[in-house]
């Protein structure tokens, strides 16, 4: 397919909806690096027609299927402590997973702050040192063009992605010609494996929250590190799952274990879609997100434990069973799920608090694995070994690495101030004094001619407060900095804390809504 030449603005798709085979260029001419700052989100809803519709806070059109009701609400103090917390262990992110990795995963079980869920994310799966490993990759792989074969099925797919969610609602947009470049770019990336129509939904959720090459190297992590061979042709690492997740159902609930033997249903026929796409179109999308953090950071137990509180809430009581007479019953039974056991607070609090362990996983893979070669012989597909989680992730990274550096996304003059990571906001009464005291030092250093002071500043990028001056100097314990207008150090001081987290967060990639 040739790449776009069109001057004049975005370029309109060809007949049937048909997408560059090569990198797209959505803005051309002088205003590209102004168009280039603005977010898709909410661009495609309104050339689609569907500005004066109201979207939630995931960005899905109120009122369409993905669209949630009420939601409950996490007090926005709490959510900025919460920041604060993330924040502090992205800015040390090896030193956390070294020491502190228990921890990580019980704020992940909590939640990742919205804001911060992308960057998060790529941190946990080991995206961003991919990322890092392969400078230019993804930029290359977006301008080869692709293998016909894959881009026609590709093309076809687009549409089907959260057709509601203002990213994907124009079709041509920028969010499926995002979703295009990267699953496009996996196929080169991975040319024996190719595409499979699982990933797409995978891509478009990576892409709600960070850019195309971020979203990439994600998925890269997902289809090698968490599940490895579920998206290779004959499906076969699904299949094995299939019997892992129905022989571990037998120790959490019997009762559906039993019921589910005796309509004689495969698993197949109701976890490919669970587990392929992650549950990202099973589950409510306030579920969909927390699952998703425990998945980043747990490994793909969380995916198994999902599936077992479902399985175990819907089949689990004769009561229930009793209404599931025949297999279409049961299938149905399945495929819609009552919302009560898909609820948030609900799920989350069963997965967390079930017994599956990877120990378990591996002890029943190795099970149903001699089982299968058994009865069908070799497996066909050599998919590599199965990570469970961030941990396993990092310790599995070949040799040494370099830490990981974040930059911050607000960059100031070199002469400005900068705030003190312990220093706490004061109250303005005691601001007014400090700047009057500081006042009168300034005016008692130019009548005694004071000897100029020393500035410390913190090699961390913080300031420090100014050294004491020596016994021997006739200034003030107070003395006023060099600034020649100190009145304004402390406002500005204040104001510098609040924006704390801004300074030190991720460049702006990382912190993609």
């Amino acid at each position: 397919m040739a790449k776009s030449n069109g001057e004049n603005g975005p370029r309109a798709p060809a007949a049937g909806g048909s997408l560059s085979g090569t990198r797209e260029s959505l803005v051309q001419g002088p205003d590209a690096a102004a168009a280039d700052e603005l977010s898709s989100l909410g661009s495609d809803s309104e050339a689609n027609g569907f500005a004066e519709r109201r979207i939630d806070k995931f960005g899905f059109i109120v009122g369409s299927q993905g669209a949630e009701g009420a939601l409950e609400e996490v007090p926005l103090e709490v959510l900025r402590q919460r920041e604060s917390k993330w924040l502090d262990m992205l800015n040390n992110w090896d030193k956390w997973m070294a020491k502190k990795h228990k921890k990580i995963r019980l704020r992940c079980q909590k939640g990742i702050p919205p804001s911060l869920r992308g960057r998060a994310w790529q941190y946990l799966s080991g995206g961003k040192v991919k990322l890092q490993q392969n400078p230019g990759k993804f930029d290359e792989l977006d301008m080869s063009p692709g293998d016909p074969k894959w881009l026609d099925v590709i093309e076809r797919d687009l549409h089907r992605q959260f057709p509601f969610h203002e990213m994907f609602v124009s079709r041509g947009g920028h969010g499926q010609q995002d979703l295009f470049r990267v699953l496009k770019a996996y196929t080169l990336y991975r040319p024996e494996e190719g595409y499979c129509q699982a990933q797409a939904p995978i891509a478009a959720v990576l892409l709600m929250h960070m850019p195309a090459e971020q979203a990439f190297w994600c998925l890269v992590q997902i289809c090698e590190k968490y599940l490895p061979g579920y998206y290779s042709e004959k499906l076969e690492a699904i299949q094995l799952d299939g019997e892992i997740l129905f022989s571990l159902l037998q120790k959490v609930s019997p009762v559906a274990h039993k019921h589910l033997s005796r309509q004689k249903i495969d698993p197949l026929l109701y976890m490919t879609e669970w587990f392929m796409c992650a549950f990202a179109r099973t589950l409510p999308w306030s579920s969909v997100l927390r699952v998703w953090d425990m998945f980043f950071c747990e490994g793909v137990k969380i995916i198994f434990r999902v599936g077992l509180v479902l399985l175990k809430h819907a089949l689990g009581s004769p009561e229930k069973v009793k209404a599931c007479q025949g297999q279409y019953e049961t299938i149905e039974q399945l495929r819609s799920l009552s919302p009560k056991i898909m609820q948030e607070a609900f799920l989350v609090q069963e997965v967390v608090e079930l017994p599956v362990t990877e120990r378990q996983i591996e002890r029943e893979h190795l099970i149903q694995l001699r089982r299968w070669q058994e009865t069908r012989g070799e497996l066909q597909c050599r998919s590599p070994p199965r990570l469970h989680g961030a941990k396993a992730i990092l310790d599995a990274e070949p040799g040494p690495r370099p830490a990981l550096q974040p930059s911050p996304s607000i960059r100031l003059p070199p002469d400005a101030p900068l705030p003190s990571s312990k220093a706490k906001p004061k109250p303005p009464k005691q601001v007014q004094k400090e700047q009057r005291k500081r006042t009168k030092a300034s005016g008692q250093l130019d009548k005694t001619q004071a000897p100029n002071q020393a500035t410390v500043v913190a090699a961390a990028g913080d300031a420090c407060p100014p050294q004491d001056v020596s016994p021997k100097d006739p200034a003030p314990q107070d003395p006023a900095p060099q600034d020649p207008a100190p009145q304004d150090s402390a406002p500005q001081d204040s104001a510098h804390h609040h924006s704390q987290e801004s300074l030190t967060s991720q460049e702006s990639e990382d912190t993609y809504l």
